[in-house]
């Protein structure tokens, strides 16, 4: 199926020239019923439903060699309501793509093919136009595990089921959402954890320091930035410190900003490595690169509040991992964000005598015991490999279950008389 396979759908999909709709496919007779768009049967299980913008494109990219794996047992579609995001997608995947920019053409293509479940990488509002579709498994996956504020959300009531990390997700949805069914939540540790990462960047004789900031959210009570607060102290600070190369991954979203301050401050952080870059030092800026692989070359993390120290914690529990305080307030930290109580936390009112002695907390890890007992907590007790069987269990599951419950309305469809 060609990747460009519903560009047209739109203006297609009352067609019936069935010559031009099955080139425009690329699809074969036997898969055109009368020639009709809305009878073209594609064969799948799984939808994986992306209604946003290309900015937010890493909310899915993350998720594809999952993906890949869960179609080697239950074919896989991708279905897109942005056409800039479809394009975004062409070649890096193998995965069917579709574009469906109206409401009906989405019902219709759920509703002529024997799709059982559908997978969200994120609440976007569109998401709620494919709920409408009853047949499905709704299933909200997200696109990281972090204790960020947006990581619990009211809508998780409009799904079936809400896979989650471990432990810790199901702490955060209790403590959090009222009147919330906690048996919707499956535990399914993070599966785009295992695959194997290589290092795209040189090796280095020094240690190697990765700043990794997030961006500012969509309202003050979701930003957990450090970059325009002290994000340039931070680089200063590390690139006087002898034999140490920084690598800054912002957050993609960095780019796009329309924070004025958020701007300055990235454009300030790439000018000091740039600057450094040039007398001699080897500090590299990655916007471009998985996090998850640049992870294989570095030492020590500092990061914000997010998945990126999650992420490396599960990753790399032996190495050091700094996190960031914006609001200054730790004891509020450590109650809403655990695994700041095994990390050194950088604060506005300690950022200064924090960074004189900035290399004290880059030595060998004398907390490890600590840090593993987090990784268990955020991603419970699954190994590396493991949380890609559990995923597609989960799915496999949820398909055998859905079907089961379709043949049986089937059976008694007949709507009983009242006595």
């Amino acid at each position: 199926m060609k990747d460009w396979i519903g560009e047209r759908l739109s203006a297609m999909i009352s067609s019936s020239t069935g010559v031009r709709i099955r080139r425009s496919l690329g699809v074969g007779p036997a898969q055109v019923a009368n020639h009709e768009l809305d009878q073209v049967h594609i064969a799948g299980d799984v939808i994986v439903y992306f209604s946003d913008v290309p900015n937010r494109a890493y909310q899915l990219e993350q998720w594809l060699p999952t993906l890949e794996n869960l179609n080697r047992v239950h074919r896989v579609v991708l279905v897109f309501r942005k056409v800039q995001s479809l394009r975004h997608f062409h070649g890096q995947t193998k995965l069917p793509k579709i574009f469906l920019r109206r409401f009906d053409d989405l019902v219709n293509f759920c509703t002529f093919n024997d799709f059982k479940l559908c997978l969200y990488v994120n609440n976007g509002v569109a998401n709620f136009q494919s709920l409408s579709v009853p047949e499905l498994v709704h299933v909200h996956v997200n696109h990281g595990e972090s204790d960020k504020l947006s990581m619990v959300s009211n809508q998780a009531k409009a799904y079936d089921k809400t896979f989650v990390a471990g432990p810790a997700a199901v702490e955060r949805h209790r403590a959090v959402l009222i009147d919330f069914n906690l048996d919707s939540l499956v535990q399914v540790g993070r599966p785009q954890l295992d695959s194997s990462f290589k290092s795209p960047i040189p090796k280095f004789a020094g240690r190697t320091v990765m700043y990794a900031p997030t961006w500012e959210g969509e309202n003050d009570a979701n930003n957990y930035t450090s970059l325009e607060i002290f994000g340039e102290r931070i680089i200063t600070s590390l690139v006087s410190q002898p034999n140490t190369r920084v690598v800054y991954k912002p957050h993609p979203r960095i780019a796009t900003s329309t924070d004025k301050a958020m701007v300055a401050a990235n454009a300030r952080v790439i000018e000091i490595l740039h600057e450094h870059h040039l007398t001699g030092g080897k500090h590299l800026v990655d916007d471009t690169d998985n996090i998850l692989d640049l992870f294989e070359g570095i030492d020590v993390l500092i990061s914000d509040v997010s998945s990126v120290g999650l992420d490396f914690l599960y990753l790399h529990p032996d190495r050091p991992l700094l996190l960031t305080d914006r609001r200054d307030n730790v004891d509020l930290l450590h109650r809403e964000v655990p695994v700041s109580r095994c990390c050194p936390v950088i604060t506005k009112s300690t950022v200064d005598q924090f960074l004189l002695n900035l290399t004290t907390h880059f030595d060998e890890l004398d907390n490890f015991e600590e840090h593993q007992k987090m990784r268990s907590f955020y991603f419970g007790d699954l190994e590396k490999g493991q949380s890609t069987d559990a995923f597609i269990s989960a799915v496999t599951d949820l398909i055998e279950e859905r079907q089961h419950k379709l043949d049986s309305k089937a059976r008694g469809s007949a709507v009983p008389n009242p006595e």
